[in-house]
């Protein structure tokens, strides 16, 4: 079951990967190494780190399962997310099922895209979200939610740029209208 919510918010970074099209494919197609931000302890995951879960499928197939759990600032955190679209070597989308048990973002839809561009792939992480529904975490989505959301495709661009040792990294915040709309 996925979500079908409505996405008010969106956030997305590009960056130039110096690999060919099928290999930075291959190489973020594999979540664990797309989400490794998240299981390394940090200031944004507030010392604390997301491990992650691949079910039948591996994330590399529709309908695959992944869960992200784990403690961010002392705070038992798990989300569970399923594959929705994958293209290889051109995108791959998920988003959450359920009610995910987040701190500053409720529902929401992540996904790359991938351009060729002779031996070089343009890369785009997109994520598209929506705030909790219930207070503080609400709250704290007002204040939070965009650097969270900038941080984390700017960390799933620049790994992927890192693993290729290249560099030409840009972002592009997209944000909604005043009216929500439903994002396909």
């Amino acid at each position: 079951m996925t979500t079908g919510g409505v996405f008010t918010h969106s956030y997305e970074s590009s960056a130039v990967v110096r690999a060919p099209v099928d290999r930075v494919f291959g190489h973020i197609d594999d979540h664990t190494r797309l989400s490794s931000h998240m299981s390394k302890s940090s200031w944004m995951m507030g010392g604390g780190r997301m491990r992650v879960e691949l079910a039948e499928g591996l994330g590399k197939k529709v309908g695959s399962h992944m869960r992200l759990a784990g403690r961010v600032f002392g705070i038992e955190l798990s989300v569970e997310e399923t594959v929705i679209e994958r293209d290889p070597p051109r995108r791959k989308v998920w988003e959450t099922t359920g009610s995910p048990k987040l701190l500053v973002i409720g529902q929401y839809r992540m996904g790359f895209e991938l351009l060729p561009d002779a031996d070089r792939t343009n890369l785009r992480v997109f994520i598209q979200y929506a705030l909790p529904a219930k207070a503080p975490a609400r709250w704290l989505g007002l204040l939070f939610a965009g650097s969270y959301a900038r941080w984390c495709t700017r960390q799933m661009a620049n790994d992927a740029v890192k693993h290729f040792e290249s560099s030409a990294f840009h972002e592009v915040s997209t944000p909604v209208s005043d009216t929500q709309r439903r994002v396909p």
